[in-house]
């Protein structure tokens, strides 16, 4: 790993040659912490290194270092632009520059070395104070450690003893060193990569943002564009998709590229982008249109997998506004790939290779040719209903959920039809109760573990488990509809009997099995 002096660093910030993108966020330390920061490199901590992303090109969008506006680069001098340690950099560089003012109302704190600080381990020397509050016998300005002038006029007032303690503390700094990391790379798909890893444990990267400083800042505004079509589809119960700015950027790729990586984000032209924007818009809408009228999902939160919206739009996309015309075999392996995918937790991992998968497989299919889309190997048993747990956010669930939807529920105690939209649209625990509940297994020493596999859930309202009670199921059938008790529980997906039996055991294994039978018939 080389190393980067403070005295380069700031050489080089001057010149223009050290950048910041505008992807990266602001600068967001207060002074304590880069008053910390200058305690460490004091001690000999490690504070951290740098990657610089170093290219010929200037990137039309850019951000301030902190609250400093940066010259313009030397010509033929290559840029630095950081990619990561942006906050470090920016607390050294700002405290000791003294060329560069801050801009409009922001400031810059003035940090000090104490010379009656404690200097143990633990403890910081160094600290950030207003200048009504330094001591000027005990406190000494370090911004003048790389200003000859302006270091012997502030030691000047001090005795040779501590002048000689801040002459050490001086070279300390002189000497100090910046691990840093550097990629010389004009392959920015490689550069949102390693943004991306780096980031990973941090600050999520905005590919968004990152493509609009790139490529499309003069000529196309896509995040006015993402802004304008959330407001399209919102209307649908999908107006979340806007705030999902790398599911929308997958659309994109997978639209005009056929690939939804990074790699292949990156290397998009702005023009094609915005020649086909009508596409990808028209795609989405229609993927969207698929999902809510195929599987009843009335929200981006009821799908288990969002991603699966990316292939969907490749399906979906037509010029000038057309219409896709489904035909029935092919509505037939889109909503079998769908359940498969769901069942089989396809996009759990893997995703971007299962994404080019399945979207060289979906243009196949929209082109009428064999395809083989829907040849997922999956086959569900009752242990999936019998081990996984509920929980309205899981994976899992929200497929176990459409699948009871699948099934249009009637309630417990009107018998009427459920209101689906009001329910998947509000999509919360209260809609989703224990057939057996739990007052009464506990009462038979069951453990939560237990009560809340998904086979002993169903589609129950708040209202309608209230009015049921926590008893057994052989006491709550009496407050059902008597005429309706076999087809609710059918629309239920629920064994009758053994559900009446009010034995936990054999009544979860009748309905898992019934479940299982339910979804692999989804899938075939």
């Amino acid at each position: 790993m080389n190393e980067l002096s403070i005295r380069t660093l700031i050489t080089q910030v001057q010149q223009g040659q050290i950048r910041v993108p505008a992807f990266q966020r602001g600068f967001v330390w207060d002074n304590d912490r880069i008053a910390f920061l200058m305690d460490s490199i004091y001690k000999g901590y490690p504070f951290g290194s740098a990657i610089f992303w170093q290219t010929k090109e200037q990137l039309k969008s850019e951000r301030k270092l902190g609250p400093f506006s940066l010259p313009e680069p030397l010509q033929d001098f290559p840029i630095s632009y950081v990619l990561d340690g942006q906050q470090r950099l920016t607390s050294i560089f700002g405290t000791f520059q003294t060329d560069l003012n801050p801009e409009g109302d922001e400031s810059w704190p003035k940090i000090y070395f104490d010379l009656q600080g404690d200097g143990d381990l633990q403890e910081s020397q160094f600290v950030a104070l207003p200048d009504s509050e330094v001591d000027q016998n005990r406190h000494f300005p370090i911004n003048t450690f790389f200003d000859t002038t302006a270091y012997r006029r502030a030691t000047r007032s001090f005795s040779d003893e501590q002048a000689e303690i801040i002459d050490k503390v001086q070279s300390t700094f002189k000497e100090a060193k910046i691990p840093q990391q550097v990629i010389e790379t004009d392959n920015r798909g490689k550069v949102a990569i390693v943004f991306e890893r780096v980031n990973r444990l941090g600050v999520e990267l905005d590919v968004l943002q990152l493509l609009s400083a790139w490529t499309w800042s003069e000529e196309f505004d896509l995040q006015d564009r993402f802004k304008d079509l959330a407001e399209l589809i919102a209307p649908f119960g999908f107006g979340d998709v806007g705030d999902d700015s790398n599911l929308l950027l997958r659309c994109c790729a997978a639209v005009v590229a056929g690939d939804a990586s990074p790699n292949t984000l990156m290397s998009m032209s702005g023009a094609e982008v915005r020649d086909r924007f009508d596409e990808i818009e028209n795609g989405l809408q229609g993927a969207i249109d698929f999902v809510r009228g195929q599987l009843h999902v009335e929200k981006l939160a009821n799908l288990p997998y969002p991603s699966v919206l990316v292939p969907l739009t490749v399906f979906f996309s037509q010029k000038n506004g057309k219409s896709t015309k489904l035909t029935n075999d092919q509505r037939k392996v889109l909503t079998k790939w769908l359940w498969r995918s769901f069942f089989s937790r396809r996009f759990s991992a893997g995703v971007l290779r299962n994404l080019k998968r399945d979207i060289e497989e979906i243009k196949k299919l929209k082109d009428k040719l064999p395809s083989a889309l829907g040849e997922i190997a999956v086959n569900v048993n009752k242990d999936f209903f019998l081990e996984k747990r509920f929980s309205i956010s899981a994976v899992d669930s929200k497929t176990f959920v459409l699948l009871l939807v699948n099934k249009n529920p009637l309630s417990f105690v009107s018998g009427n039809n459920v209101n689906l939209k009001n329910v998947l649209s509000s999509y919360n625990r209260t809609e989703f109760h224990h057939l057996m509940p739990q007052s009464f297994l506990k009462k038979n020493s069951l453990s939560s573990k237990e009560i809340n596999i998904l086979a002993n859930f169903a589609m129950i309202s708040a209202a309608d488990n209230k009015h049921l009670g926590g008893v057994a199921p052989s006491e709550y059938k009496k407050r059902m509809p008597s005429t309706q008790v076999d087809e609710i529980l059918n629309h239920a997906l629920c064994p009758k009997h053994d559900l009446f039996s009010d034995d936990f055991v054999n009544f979860t294994n009748s309905r898992a099995e019934m479940l299982a039978q339910a979804a692999n018939q989804l899938m075939i």
